[in-house]
């Protein structure tokens, strides 16, 4: 405590104080201006330590951690994911099939771009529901997204050029996917503090069951109705998912609306507050998004490309489902162990770093040196799915210790605009390093791979130094 008491400085505070009064929040631990003009850095201490972490801004007392409500909207949620974060585990699925078949003639590169543009759309597009549901709720962004998402993937099914794709696949289903994940992933944070790491990532664990279950559903369907009906099957399912994730996932506060008086006013408070700038001068949460974009392009890069390695090792098209399939089936444990000890024991700070340093560990004894042989490959698929887990279900977590419930929604996605902005870069960047698919491109590809992993490790390693020092803690 004392660590963190000299490393708060007193116009953090009282830049802190502003910004509550701007939002009118009346709760009693973020009343220390209206009961006293110069507060003392312990009542700023008390405030900021919460019983979960020594880092979160927010009191334990705000939140039910538990009850019906509380477990609906986060069943809602896992329900919701399913279909939205198991589409990005699915991508290495699609762009197997099209460019052995619609897409046969275009180059590695140019494909790329395809499911470049899509994981741009669909972080980049979270912004525009993560400011709105902090204000207005749920229902309206996950309508809208499920609408979005189910175009998409019909009109993937009609898809035969690049440009199709393009169109149907990398903007209206990115689209549809970043609008989805801003409300699915803030509401649980509405509702538990302390066991906000265990309960995000049992909603966490859609990605998995999606990423376990459609690229089962798709290799099966591919050969016996083709792929325009696979895809539209796929979409129906999707849209099951999604109709009853919009009834149970349920926000249980919201935002004071701002009051428009003025064009002036309006464009404050309806455009640039969408993206939150001002949370960007604090080193902390400027260190977790830089943190979190690193490790998503290293999760990705790897996840698009990991299947078409194994193709290009010589093994059959069913072997490299079957490593999607391993690697989205370890993610399971991977999502629930370190969400648990994240909450019982470690804190999500030191439960990531462990965590994403054994998943670029792995790359480079298993993965690297003996992706040959095919025994490998399946060791490498079980320990990355499994240390990797933490990047989607303790990312939010991490997000939240630094925000405050009220702005988490607007934060989690200016984070992901960030990521979007990297990815739209990086994906091409791996695609053209692996070029004509020789074994020392893909050799490359991996060293790419576990760079910036190994980067993302170190700006976690960093934030958390900022946040309670060298010492062993939970945090």
């Amino acid at each position: 405590m004392d660590v963190l008491l000299t490393k708060l400085p007193k116009q953090k505070a009282r830049d802190t104080s502003e910004r509550t009064e701007e939002i009118g929040v009346s709760n009693s631990v973020f009343d220390w201006s209206r009961t006293n003009s110069s507060f003392s850095e312990t009542n700023v201490l008390n405030s900021t330590i919460s019983h979960s972490s020594n880092i979160s801004v927010d009191g334990e007392d705000e939140y039910p951690e538990g009850g019906l409500s509380a477990y609906l909207a986060v069943f809602g949620c896992f329900l919701g994911l399913i279909p939205a974060f198991g589409i990005s585990c699915t991508v290495g699925a699609i762009q197997t099939y099209i460019s052995s078949n619609q897409l046969v003639n275009v180059s590695t590169s140019t494909i790329s771009w395809i499911f470049s543009l899509f994981n741009f759309t669909s972080y980049a597009s979270a912004i525009f529901s993560g400011a709105y549901f902090d204000h207005s709720g749920s229902r309206r962004p996950l309508t809208v997204g499920t609408i979005l998402f189910v175009s998409g993937l019909m009109g993937t099914s009609e898809s035969t050029k690049v440009w199709h794709f393009i169109l149907s696949f990398g903007i209206v289903l990115g689209f549809g996917t970043g609008i989805l994940t801003s409300p699915l992933i803030s509401v649980v944070s509405h509702y538990f503090n302390r066991k906000r790491a265990t309960y995000t990532s049992l909603a966490t664990l859609g990605a998995s069951v999606g990423g376990i279950f459609f690229p089962m559903l798709l290799k099966g369907l591919y050969p016996k109705v083709g792929f325009p009906w696979a895809m539209r099957i796929f979409a129906f399912i999707c849209m099951g998912f999604l109709i009853c994730s919009i009834v149970l996932s349920k926000e249980r506060v919201r935002k004071e609306k701002p009051i428009v008086n003025d064009l002036r006013s309006f464009i404050n408070n309806n455009l640039l507050e969408i993206f939150d700038y001002r949370g960007f001068k604090e080193l902390r949460f400027s260190c977790v998004v830089a943190a979190v974009t690193l490790g998503e392009v290293s999760l990705m890069s790897t996840s698009i490309y990991f299947p078409s390695y194994a193709l290009m090792r010589g093994y059959s098209a069913d072997t490299s489902y079957l490593l999607v399939t391993i690697t989205n089936a370890a993610g399971i444990g991977g999502r629930i162990i370190p969400g648990y000890l994240s909450d019982r024991y470690f804190g999500p700070f030191n439960t990531v770093i462990v965590t994403n340093f054994f998943a670029i560990l792995s790359m480079w004894v298993v993965w690297l040196p003996f992706g040959e042989k095919l025994n490998a490959l399946y060791a490498y698929a079980v320990l990355y799915g499994f240390f990797s887990g933490s990047i989607y279900s303790l990312s939010p977590v991490l997000v939240g210790q630094v925000s405050r419930t009220e702005d988490f929604g607007k934060r989690y996605s200016s984070m992901y605009m960030i990521t979007a902005c990297a990815m739209l870069v990086s994906i091409p960047v791996a695609g053209a390093i692996i070029g004509d698919g020789q074994v020392k491109n893909y050799d490359f590809y991996i060293i790419y791979s576990s760079i910036t992993g190994i980067s993302s490790v170190l700006l976690h390693m960093f934030t958390r130094y900022k946040s309670v020092g060298y010492g062993l803690s939970k945090a």
